[in-house]
């Protein structure tokens, strides 16, 4: 069994900084309340919950939802690092199209702490120590450096000794982000910023400068998906659904390919895209907006080829040509994106979501992008989870 799956609503409250957030269980709530505002819907008509999180404890989806009622609903707690957002409402989705239940709500949190990422176990192995001994085979890893950043940036060096790209040219990503933010009333950063304001600020990594890593940040985001015979049940009248969407993790060839672009998952993203394209009948030409995971501006370049949104090696130009923004081919992250929207992990891919949903709807305001019949989501966790998502209009 296979149904059409419709965006019943979208909610999510302002990104800020781990100085100034709520605690994860008011902001979560403050975003279940927006998506049930949305949707028109009482909370009592949610059939199954995923909660999205990474800096928590287990069952804090609960705490979460319990603020609304006990109602005996499904809760499921889900962690896929920074794509556990979007890892949630890929069950949402799956649950809704198969006909197990007829509505589903998604939402994702984070109360994360100030300053890089880090493991917060040391008694037991690391997820990642597969990738970190595949990472300092191709790279000069420093120990008293973030992980992290290291990934993106060996990734970066990769690429401009591939293609030639200059690392000034990382830069703009940045500059087209807080421009785009400057429109948005949920973005943390949105003060504009030139390129050499970007290149003189402290190195984090290789090419990698401050102004190019996405920053800590607290959040909440939601999404009610449902089928269209409860829109029509419940007088909804939904105007996005999903036209396909999939999850996808690397494959076994990973390690053999001493590749830094392969281990922050270009090949996920490669590989997750062509199957949505395929499964909707869809070229990348046809997208006019995308919301995808800029957590560095590395990341961002990488994913620009690994969408299909330019011909592999021309990023740089795609870049140069302003085909990345407004006036251009495709508008990537009118949100900011992560870099000036923030990256509350279990929130974002959730909160791109959003951005589609009003992009389609034409509910964007100042920054909408004109004619989008089509939008991409692309959310993606080291590890790897890679999820990609393509919405469509109707109505």
């Amino acid at each position: 069994m296979s149904r059409r799956v419709l965006v019943a609503g979208v909610g999510m409250v302002p990104f800020a900084k781990p100085s100034a957030a709520k605690t994860y269980d008011e902001l979560g709530a403050g975003a279940v309340r927006a998506v049930l505002d949305d949707a028109g819907l009482a909370y009592e008509r949610i059939q199954q919950v995923y909660a999205g999180y990474v800096y928590g404890d287990s069952t804090c989806g609960q705490r979460v939802v319990y603020r609304f009622g006990k109602t005996r609903v499904p809760v499921i707690n889900v962690n896929n690092n920074c794509a556990s957002g979007s890892s949630a409402l890929w069950l949402a989705r799956q649950a809704v199209e198969s006909g197990a239940v007829d509505c589903a709500l998604a939402v994702g949190f984070e109360q994360m702490p100030p300053g890089a990422l880090s493991a917060k176990w040391q008694d037991r192995p690391l997820p990642l120590t597969d990738f970190i001994s595949a990472l300092k085979n191709v790279y000069d890893v420093d120990p008293g450096l973030p992980m992290t950043p290291q990934y993106f940036a060996a990734a970066g060096v990769e690429y401009m000794a591939k293609y030639g790209m200059a690392a000034e040219t990382f830069a703009q990503v940045s500059v087209k982000a807080r421009t785009h933010a400057a429109n948005n009333p949920y973005a943390v950063f949105r003060d504009p910023i030139t390129r050499d304001d970007v290149l003189a600020g402290p190195v984090v990594a290789g090419p990698l400068t401050r102004l190019q890593c996405c920053p800590p940040t607290c959040g909440a985001a939601a999404a009610i998906v449902c089928s269209e015979d409860f829109a029509r049940a419940h007088g909804l009248d939904p105007k996005v659904a999903i036209a396909a969407q999939t999850l996808q993790s690397d494959a076994a060839d990973l390690f053999d390919k001493r590749s830094a672009m392969s281990l922050v998952g270009s090949d996920v993203t490669r590989a997750a895209a062509r199957e949505v394209y395929e499964k909707a009948g869809v070229d990348p030409c046809d997208i006019k907006v995308v919301e995808l995971h800029d957590c560095f501006t590395v990341n961002e370049v990488l994913t620009y080829e690994g969408l299909g949104l330019c011909e592999e090696g021309g990023a740089e130009k795609f870049i140069l040509d302003g085909d990345n923004t407004y006036g251009g081919r495709v508008v990537t992250n009118p949100s900011g994106g992560l870099l000036s929207k923030g990256h509350p992990l279990g929130a974002t891919g959730l909160a791109q979501t959003a951005e589609i949903t009003w992009q389609l709807r034409g509910e964007a305001g100042p920054r909408q992008v004109e004619g989008a019949t089509l939008g991409l989501q692309h959310n993606l966790g080291l590890g790897t989870a890679g999820v990609v998502t393509l919405f469509e209009k109707v109505g």
